[in-house]
């Protein structure tokens, strides 16, 4: 009975599901962690805090944490509603402390606008770029082939 489970789970994930259950995962824990654990200090994102309190915003990185875990089990072409989920909180976040850096003092700021849209919105958009057959043998060593070598 235990083998059967990894096998399902396997067998009814896409190419690009593994990634949207770590990234869903990843984006409930983050949004918890402010629930659960505020931080005493949210220097940095007065700007959405213009619009909402941060409890709102961390309830936004669980929901659409949620709605990217469950994506990974949807078909290609399907599943990308959940890259968008995975994206849209961090890009929010991206744009908040950018406007900090500029508009309010708030150097780190900049650096943490960077870091949002390279290592978060940047991965995601990439692999939501990945093709329902890449890594299949038909693939496998495509990108040698084009060189020259």
């Amino acid at each position: 009975m235990r083998r059967r489970a990894p096998g399902w789970f396997s067998g009814h994930l896409g190419n690009r599901g593994p990634f949207l259950i770590f990234m869903g995962a990843g984006k409930v824990c983050f949004g918890a962690s402010f629930i659960f654990d505020p931080p005493l200090s949210t220097g940095g994102l007065e700007l959405l805090l213009r619009f909402a309190p941060l409890h709102c915003w961390a309830w936004l990185w669980i929901i659409c944490g949620t709605a990217a875990f469950c994506s990974a089990w949807l078909t290609f072409g399907r599943d990308g509603w959940g890259f968008v989920a995975a994206s849209a909180p961090p890009t929010f976040w991206a744009f908040a402390y950018g406007w900090a850096g500029l508009a309010d003092g708030y150097t780190r700021g900049l650096w943490l606008f960077g870091w949002y849209i390279t290592s978060h919105c940047g991965v995601i958009w990439c692999a939501s770029r990945v093709p329902p057959d890449a890594g299949s043998p038909r693939n496998l060593g495509q990108a040698a082939e084009g060189r020259p070598g």
